[in-house]
């Protein structure tokens, strides 16, 4: 169960990160109005902001300016929110629901869905490279150059490509950890890692984080695997059952419900345990860890 730290937590970043996009997607007045909105549509009143609060507790650890923070986890938001578009796409998943709202696609249309996809990501850079962001211009490089590789072929992208493999592949265990360390867990892990690079945190020095951002991405993976098979659609806000509909292989499909619970238990568990250099200052991190557990959506 959550304390009051977290509840706390997601409101306010919540809050925090629906201000940031209504000042960067303030909606002209000319022919760009409807992308404007549909990026609006897909960005603002929604959403865990699971990322944009790691980058932000993470940040807190080293004392980092918050609106520094914010602006960074804007910007991994965007990747987000720009991939939840895509997938979508009746070329990728075919969803009419995300969050709770029609999908962007349903509302505006194919064409402006793909552009206002390609938008947030082109955003997510241009806030990671404002000097506004953070005056350090090493900082700054640091922070487009990894979340480029967590959201390309290497990363984010990478992984939804083998996802649309596996539509049609048997893949074994160490194949779907794989995918979903790439689809799902290469975007924590950039959270994670902004943090650490806004507060000047040497490579070496990141290991610890490193190490519970990787368990906390595969958590939130099999716990989402049981969501889509035990959850319900009306509080998850998007289509469940998906997974079996399309034949693939899951934590759940090869695990079973059991086993898969167990091991979301035990990375909860390891992600903690890789916090134990820091005190109660990450007492919200672990709470997240929790909550990844635990959650319902």
């Amino acid at each position: 169960m959550t304390t009051a730290l977290l509840p706390t937590a997601l409101k306010d970043v919540a809050a925090e990160i629906d201000r940031q996009f209504d000042r960067l997607l303030a909606v002209p007045d000319d022919s760009r109005a409807d992308l404007y909105r549909a990026m609006r549509h897909a960005a603002m009143d929604g959403g865990k902001r699971l990322r944009p609060l790691l980058v932000m507790a993470t940040a807190a650890l080293f004392n980092v300016d918050r609106e520094s923070a914010a602006r960074v986890g804007t910007a991994i938001e965007a990747i987000h929110v720009y991939s939840l578009i895509h997938d979508d796409l009746p070329a990728m998943d075919d969803d009419a629901m995300r969050r709770g709202k029609p999908t962007v696609h349903v509302v505006y249309g194919e064409a402006t869905a793909v552009l206002a996809g390609d938008c947030l990501h082109a955003l997510a850079f241009e806030v990671l490279a404002d000097p506004d962001t953070h005056s350090d211009p090493f900082v700054r490089a640091e922070l487009v150059a990894d979340l480029a590789r967590a959201s390309g072929p290497s990363g984010m992208a990478g992984g939804q490509m083998m996802d649309l493999v596996a539509e049609k592949s048997r893949f074994d265990l160490a194949t779907v950890t794989r995918c979903q360390a790439l689809k799902t867990g290469a975007l924590i892990a950039a959270s994670v890692e902004a943090g650490a690079i806004l507060g000047r945190v040497p490579p070496e020095g990141r290991k610890g984080l490193r190490g519970y951002a990787r368990d906390l991405g595969l958590a939130f993976q099999i716990a989402d695997d049981l969501l889509d098979v035990e959850g319900d659609e009306e509080t998850a806000g998007k289509r469940l059952r998906k997974d079996g509909e399309q034949g693939k292989e899951t934590f759940l499909t090869l695990l079973g419900a059991e086993r898969a619970r167990e091991q979301c238990r035990m990375l909860v568990a390891q992600a903690a345990q890789h916090l134990h250099a820091f005190g109660p200052e990450a007492d919200l991190l672990r709470e997240v860890a929790r909550f990844v557990e635990q959650r319902d959506r």
